[in-house]
This record gives C-alpha cells, structure tokens and sequence, in this order.
C-alpha cells in the first residue's frame, strides 16, 4: 500500500535556487529515504524499490549522501568474514 504525503517547506530562495517542482519534490523524497535508509528503518531493497532504481544504482547514491553501503557491527562484519566463500 502507498500514501501520498504532501508537505509545505518554507525555504529561502537561495537555498531552492533553480529547482522547480518535481525536482525539488524528487530531491526531497531522496533525501528521506536516504535518512530513513540511514537510520536502518528502510531496507536497500525497499529504498531501491521506493526510488525506482536498482540496487546497483543506489549504492552511489547512498554514497552521495554518506550512507554506508556495508554497515555491518564488528560481531556481524567478524561472522561474514569467518563463512566459507560459495563455490561457482
């Protein structure tokens, strides 16, 4: 299920600049996925889908905004690095 939200910003013209409406709105969903995507209350998979793009091609995103792409805790990262890599 999906819910339009609609949200009034009020910004300086300096800070909006030259974006227009779905750009600007584009932007600003971007933004709130990346957070919540930041936060670990939205999966890859579930940011993916949500913006549109592959996970391929969230990852850069996810790099623009600072978003680590492996965020594993030591105890996991120890864990994944001790499994046997898969055979082909």
């Amino acid at each position: 299920m999906t819910r339009q939200v609609h949200v009034t910003l009020e910004l300086p013209d300096e800070v909006v600049g030259q974006e227009q409406g779905e750009t600007l709105a584009a932007h600003v969903k971007e933004a709130f996925i990346m957070a919540l995507l930041r936060e670990h209350r939205l999966s890859q998979g579930k940011a993916a889908e949500v913006l549109g793009v592959s996970r391929t091609d969230l990852f850069p995103l996810m790099t623009r905004y600072g978003v680590p792409v492996i965020d594993l805790t030591p105890d996991e990262l120890a864990s994944e690095l001790r499994k046997p890599l898969p055979h082909p």
